[in-house]
């Protein structure tokens, strides 16, 4: 059975290509991807797949049912992109300005759709229930997953298995993690408000750039001096706004930054602990603060017997060359929910073609990735989800 699947995506392959680059030329920002969605519930009608969409928001659900009687295992690829111009010169290159698919969730869409045809052609030899679960909006908290597994996306879910196609890693690699493999993204915004004035009279004023720079250098130590260096975290100024003419004190200062984690109890302290550095800086400095804090997506940590079988899956994969544990990446992604509710596992599917000089990473205007990955990806996880029956009887007994 395994091989009819691969060589089904095999023969597939053209398809899933031309799918991936009218999707790159045709990219929607989160909670924006309307025509994406339409595109992907129309392609299982056609099939005469079940779909139902509008799930969650613009997600889009798709069951296709074997013959027997067994597991449900969902599969699940993201379809929105970000607010990236294009700059790419390739002649899949975005149609639409300021918009382009910057971290391969085109990829990952055309993997599932072929991956679903495929099953689709085989399913009278299959037993149990295979979901294909199209989120939209993951690129922006507070993201797809959520509010689809709050509209019964998982229902009846038994077992779901995620990728990611990473253009940083050779394309044959399988990448996977026993434990967090991706972290919390959580966003803070500080608003520093002084009393602006003269340049030449700095002692009538209350210098909000002077405290907010205080606070930027403050706010490393709590990584490097109040957090144990064997708990991994980031605390990150990602912005700093105080825009005034040559001669003017500024009046307020607004920052706005990331935090990452894996530990809650890192999380919770990192939090309490920002506010008590913006605290005491704005005490010293006589200037007044406004402090926010918004929990992004949670850390994403697999379950480790999904874990186990799809390192197993991979090794049946013949373009996959490598299998490797790799270490936790400080990246957020909200196929965490998922993982909250049943049981599962994601990984990583190399996509940096052999020879290449200059590799783009992620969210990068000239982002592009071996698009061989896309067959391995389907592979992996079709023979993840296809095994996953077999094995799940071992595990009953029957």
């Amino acid at each position: 059975m395994i091989h009819k699947l691969h060589t089904l995506l095999e023969e597939s392959f053209e398809e899933m290509v031309s799918i991936r680059r009218y999707l790159h030329q045709h990219p929607e920002v989160s909670f924006q991807e309307t025509k994406t969605a339409a595109y992907i519930a129309n392609f299982y009608r056609q099939l005469g797949i079940e779909t139902r969409t509008g799930v969650g928001g613009n997600g889009v659900v798709a069951r296709i049912s074997g013959s027997r009687p067994g597991r449900t295992v969902a599969l699940r690829a993201d379809f929105d992109a970000l607010p990236i111009q294009d700059e790419k010169d390739v002649p899949y290159k975005s149609t639409v300005p300021g918009v382009m698919h910057a971290c391969g969730h085109d990829g990952h869409t055309s993997a599932l759709l072929m991956l679903a045809n495929a099953v689709h052609a085989l399913k009278d030899d299959l037993e149990g229930e295979y979901v294909f679960i199209h989120q939209h909006a993951e690129e922006y908290a507070p993201g797809g997953a959520k509010p689809m597994i709050e509209d019964g996306c998982l229902e009846g879910v038994d077992a779901i298995f995620g990728t990611h196609l990473w253009a940083t890693v050779p394309t044959g690699t399988i990448q996977y993690r026993f434990g967090p493999i991706m972290a919390a993204a959580d966003r803070f915004e500080i608003k520093i408000q002084g009393r602006g004035g003269h340049g030449a009279q700095p002692h009538k004023t209350k210098d909000a750039i002077v405290a907010a720079s205080q606070l930027v250098l403050e706010l490393q130590q709590i990584v490097s001096r109040r957090i144990s260096p064997i708990e991994p975290a980031v605390v990150t100024v990602a912005s700093f706004v105080a825009e005034n003419a040559f001669n003017i004190i500024a009046d307020r200062a607004n920052l706005i930054g990331t935090v990452r984690t894996f530990n809650d109890d890192v999380r919770d302290f990192i939090e309490s602990e920002i506010e008590k550095v913006v605290k005491g800086i704005c005490l010293s400095s006589d200037c007044s603060y406004e402090y926010t804090y918004t929990r992004g997506y949670p850390a994403v940590v697999p379950h480790d017997e999904q874990t186990k079988h799809v390192v197993e899956s991979a090794g049946m994969v013949a373009e996959v060359t490598s299998i490797e544990e790799m270490e936790p990446d400080m990246g957020g992604e909200d196929f965490a929910y998922y993982l909250q509710n049943v049981k599962g596992t994601f990984f990583f599917t190399g996509a940096k073609a052999a020879g290449v000089e200059v590799i783009y990473p992620h969210h990068h205007p000239k982002f592009d990735f071996d698009e061989k990955a896309m067959l391995i990806a389907a592979k992996t996880l079709g023979t993840a989800a296809i095994t996953y029956q077999v094995d799940s009887k071992v595990s009953t007994g029957t």
